[in-house]
């Protein structure tokens, strides 16, 4: 039951940062992507095969893929992060530079189920179907034989990773490039006359969210071990996708309450009930549920649990004031100096 619990919490850590980037694509940027669990994939493969080492020293000798070594700690959570950022890099001119939105998030889906196949259906890359295992924790050493004391501390760890993501996200959601992502989604052709680079804005939006993605399969992977196309189907997406809906599009709050909601409460916690009916159904419900939970999200609750605040949406301008005898509205700007500018009756 203990690593139950903390793999559970390690889960949380890892739907949570998801979230947090995938809102900061989608909330803040308008980025549709439909195949965010690629990068998380590409970290997971990343850490493990920095980790491994060779199939000589130790992995079974079933085991092929074109590479492996032995880093220390925490390198191969860097190389994750960093491999999660080039292939941000990479895919983004080819999906985002001439496509219209919902093309953009069809491309993003056929890539992601064209990889998982490719890597599942060849064996002579990162071990095809059967993935990668027997992948060493780090620093298991310094903890001896006590499972459960590294468990936790690997549960800390992850909490203090994950605390990290959200501030870093906080801090971009509420920064200048916050408020010009937040222009550039709400409208294209206001941001352009503003001097703002959709495609340079939108870019580096992208990369930034493929290295988070990237850090949380390393994340993952160094705790449970193992890596395969069956850990990265492209539902997962849709869980993370769900988890921002739920939560609030552009909060960074939401993002967090999103995640415990569907990723564990939805999505983990069913793996403890008792076997019921034949095998697999409860898996079944479970997507069911998820299915009509977000259904159910999209037509009551369409703005989510936590609004994203109208102080971030307006780019810094103040609510409406009612000024006048007649109570007409007026729209006040505030200027870098602090002044104040009247802007004429609301509309």
């Amino acid at each position: 039951m203990n690593f139950y619990l903390s793999l559970t919490a390690v889960y949380f850590v890892v739907y949570a940062m998801g979230a947090l980037a995938l809102n900061l694509q989608f909330g803040l940027g308008g980025i549709v992507n439909f195949g965010f669990i690629i990068f998380e994939s590409a970290g997971a493969y990343a850490a493990a095969l920095t980790s491994v080492g060779s199939s000589a020293t130790g992995v079974a000798q079933s085991e092929t893929y074109f590479w492996g070594t032995s880093l220390p700690f925490p390198l191969p959570l860097i190389v994750a992060v960093l491999v999660g950022g080039l292939l941000a890099a990479v895919i983004g001119p080819a999906t985002m530079r001439k496509m219209r939105r919902d093309y953009q998030a069809a491309a993003m889906l056929a890539i992601a189920i064209i990889a998982n196949q490719l890597v599942g259906n060849t064996s002579s890359f990162l071990n095809g179907g059967n993935g990668i295992a027997n992948i060493p924790a780090p620093l298991r050493s310094v903890f001896g034989s006590s499972v459960a004391a590294y468990d936790w501390a690997y549960v800390a760890w992850s909490f203090l990773l994950g605390g990290g993501v959200f501030l870093l996200c906080r801090w971009i959601s509420i920064s200048p490039f916050g408020r010009a992502v937040r222009l550039l989604r709400d409208d294209e052709e206001a941001a352009a006359s503003l001097g703002i680079n959709a495609w340079s804005v939108r870019m580096r939006l992208f990369v930034v969210g493929g290295m988070i993605a990237g850090l949380t399969g390393g994340l993952l992977v160094e705790f449970i071990g193992a890596w395969s196309p069956s850990a990265w189907n492209y539902q997962e997406t849709f869980v993370l996708l769900q988890a921002v809906i739920l939560g609030g599009v552009g909060s960074e709050y939401g993002a967090v309450f999103g995640a415990l909601i569907v990723g564990v409460i939805l999505l983990q916690l069913p793996s403890f009930l008792p076997a019921i009916g034949y095998p697999g159904l409860i898996d079944s419900l479970q997507w069911i549920l998820i299915g009509v939970v977000y259904l159910a999200v999209l037509w009551f609750l369409p703005q989510g649990t936590f609004r994203e605040r109208a102080s971030l949406r307006l780019g810094g301008r103040a609510p409406p004031e009612k000024v006048g005898p007649l109570g007409q509205e007026s729209i006040r700007i505030t200027g870098p100096s602090g002044a104040t500018t009247n802007e004429g009756p609301a509309q």
